[in-house]
């Protein structure tokens, strides 16, 4: 139901109610007192410097619908309804899942921890309020990644298998990379790389580190991280 107002004072004070501001701030706002609105006051012409001062302060507010009391109140449709309180819900908070936390020793293989974490025993289980699905968690070595990443921070992952279709170009990794029959951990930015479609480029924050193209099939497993979680001490 629309409001009615009989005069210029009613639609003014109707201004302050809109922007849920009490009528004394509001008066004091335009350079005028609340009295000026009251009893046989409110009858009288509102002067043209307080006008001023609406259009002013409120400048979404259109000066016709102010004088004369046609057309809307503005063009901005929310502020055309009449005043009313909602209550609002909270945002539903996504459950907390534990994360497994993997330590890898020596002898232990990410690309085993990758293909059959059950084989591994995780060490303990962490919690991040809204992430997204994650596998596990594991703390990292390495300095390649500093200073975004040092010894003993921990990072969750979510596993690709398809790669390099799966590879979301210039996102984090953990990556198992087969080289001389061993098994070498990395964590890196990956990016295409300039020898084709069978190779990817490493990258490092670490100014020490040189970019280094590896080939796909050098590749025993790899996870995008989702999280970094920052260990102090």
């Amino acid at each position: 139901m629309a409001y009615k107002f009989t005069n210029i004072k009613e639609r003014a004070l109707h201004v302050a109610k809109i922007h849920e501001q009490s009528y004394q701030d509001f008066c004091a706002a335009i350079g005028m007192s609340y009295a000026s609105f009251k009893g046989s006051a409110k009858n009288r012409p509102l002067n043209s410097d307080a006008i001023g001062n609406i259009l002013t302060t409120y400048p979404k507010i259109n000066a016709e619908w102010l004088l004369t009391g046609a057309g809307p109140i503005s063009p901005e449709s929310t502020l055309n309804e009449p005043y009313q309180t909602y209550k609002t819900s909270k945002p539903t908070e996504k459950p907390e899942v534990a994360i497994p936390l993997y330590r890898l020793e020596p002898g232990e293989a990410l690309a085993d921890l990758l293909s059959n974490a059950s084989a591994i025993k995780p060490i303990d289980s962490i919690k991040i309020p809204n992430i997204q699905a994650c596998d596990a968690a594991l703390y990292i070595t390495g300095n390649a990644m500093s200073p975004l990443l040092k010894t003993g921070d921990i990072v969750a992952y979510k596993q690709i298998t398809d790669f390099p279709d799966d590879i979301f170009w210039g996102e984090l990794y953990v990556l198992s990379i087969a080289l001389a029959n061993e098994e070498y951990i990395s964590v890196n930015q990956v990016q295409k790389s300039e020898l084709g479609v069978k190779y990817i480029k490493l990258l490092s924050q670490n100014e020490q580190f040189e970019p280094k193209d590896i080939p796909l099939r050098k590749l025993r497993a790899m996870a995008r991280i989702k999280a970094i979680i920052r260990v102090l001490g």
